[in-house]
């Protein structure tokens, strides 16, 4: 056998192997089977590269080793003896109480009564609170972010996590190594550290080409955790940075919703928060984890919230069973603000059987969208959604980044999870559920700006589209499963 026909014949058997890996990979729709096999065989080595890059969804044998050691050791967070706490009443019509079921199944969080919430009126105010709040801390501070700019918001915080560790409050400040690599290789990550503020780095990358051959790079932690004396939680879409966005400033502003809780919900992302914290900080385990046995003060009467944690080692298909939970749930009115929307087929199907069936279902995106690729791959479904009664809305001031979801009139879900698979499959993500009709009624209230902001988009429109338009779309839905 000569080099050439040598050189072909194991160029086959990788390709080989490779199918059959993808084939047999657990937990793999059959549409991403088959585009990832339509990759490796129609593009000679380089869709063999782009397999092994990006093809499985790991972030390394000893991280995973890791978090499941460190949630082995964590106390339960809804062990009623360890947390000394009585628990609230969840009050949740039954109606309902099938949402907070799946909920558990992902972090084993119950739904728990006697929480309070407050809507943040924009991006800069819901700066503004959280560092009122951080001036006020007396015990601990806990911050995690995606994205966390050295701008002037980003700015705010710093100095107030250094101001906070000087009078002796113990602040853990953790970002992601990717989307806040700018914070982080700044002067301004050298002097919190020297103030006294305690850091890590979320899923650090280290070498580049070594990392590619130890976990994806691209799978990040997408959370936005902040955590003050275990009373006080912020949950939303935002980044701690300036709605201007200077990194994407071209689409700006950027456009989020955040809201601050309190109540005994606290305690539930103040353990996703120490999880994630224990998996990269050097600090000792059981300094964090000694809060989560500290008894909260007795519950006040409030709306019962469930937190919801997700990410590439949780539960396969976690958020997406939440969406569809609401989906399926609702009867009325079902209204969904999303800056990224490449559904797997359930969920599309899920979504337009809700208008099918005579609920008001609305979904908002933006016009604009800072990824050209995930835009057309949302558009793509417009058609589909459009003829079973959706109502699409285009949002025209800035980047619409809210991610929110109100369900007739009384329950919301705010976080961080986008409705893709990049949020599905490689993300981790944090998210608030909650049944309360007033607060539900605010967060209506908001979505209705954003409707008042925004353009209507017609199936004789989508129809009208060019032929070029609709073929770049559907190739690009079409390569979703692999994005």
């Amino acid at each position: 056998m000569n080099f050439t026909n040598l050189a072909v014949a194991t160029h086959l058997l990788i390709e080989a192997i490779l199918i059959i890996r993808v084939l047999t990979r657990p937990h793999r729709e059959p549409a991403s089977r088959v585009a990832w096999i339509a990759v490796i065989a129609s593009l000679p080595f380089l869709g063999m590269l782009i397999y092994l890059l990006f093809g499985e969804t790991n972030i390394g044998r000893r991280r995973i080793e890791r978090l499941k050691q460190v949630i082995r050791e964590m106390p339960p967070v809804s062990d009623d003896n360890l947390s000394g706490e009585s628990i609230a009443p969840a009050n949740v019509p039954e109606r309902y109480q099938h949402l907070f079921h799946t909920g558990r199944s992902i972090n084993r969080y119950e739904v728990i009564g006697g929480n309070s919430a407050r809507l943040m009126a924009d991006s800069n105010a819901s700066i503004d609170s959280m560092v009122e709040d951080i001036d006020a801390a007396i015990d601990h501070v806990h911050l995690l972010f995606y994205i966390w700019l050295p701008d002037n918001n980003g700015l705010k915080v710093v100095d107030a996590l250094k101001r906070a560790a000087a009078r002796g409050v113990t602040c853990r400040a953790m970002a992601d190594d990717l989307g806040s690599r700018t914070m982080i290789h700044s002067q301004h990550w050298t002097d919190m550290q020297n103030a006294g503020v305690r850091t890590a780095r979320a899923l650090p990358i280290g070498n580049p080409i070594l990392r590619l051959f130890k976990g994806r790079i691209d799978l990040r932690n997408h959370r936005k955790i902040l955590v003050i004396d275990g009373k006080i939680t912020y949950c939303g879409s935002q980044n701690c940075a300036d709605p201007e966005f200077l990194v994407k400033a071209k689409y700006a502003p950027w456009v989020d919703a955040v809201m601050r809780f309190e109540g005994p919900m606290v305690r539930q992302n103040q353990h996703l928060f120490a999880s994630d914290w224990m998996c990269y900080s050097d600090e000792e385990d059981s300094a964090i984890g000694e809060l989560l046995r500290t008894p909260n003060e007795a519950p006040q009467s409030g709306f019962p919230a469930q937190v919801i944690g997700t990410g590439p080692t949780v539960r396969y298909s976690a958020m997406p069973d939440v969406f569809e939970s609401l989906f399926h749930a609702a009867r009325h009115e079902l209204t969904i603000s999303t800056p990224y929307y490449v559904p797997d087929e359930s969920m599309q199907n899920s979504l337009c059987a809700a208008a099918w069936r005579g609920v008001k279902t609305t979904i908002i995106f933006p016009a604009r969208n800072d990824s050209w690729i995930v835009g057309g791959a949302s558009r793509s479904y417009y058609a589909s959604l459009l003829e079973a009664g959706v109502e699409i809305y285009e949002f025209e001031g800035g980047l619409l980044h809210t991610k929110s979801l109100t369900l007739d009139g009384e329950v919301t879900l705010i976080g961080s999870a986008n409705m893709d698979r990049r949020s599905f499959d490689l993300n981790y993500e944090n998210n608030i559920l909650f049944y309360d009709p007033e607060m539900t009624k605010q967060m209506r209230a908001r979505q209705e700006q954003y409707l008042s902001n925004s353009h209507q988009v017609t199936l004789e429109m989508v129809e009208n589209w060019s032929l070029a338009h609709r073929l770049c779309n559907n190739t690009l839905a079409t390569l979703g499963p692999i994005l």
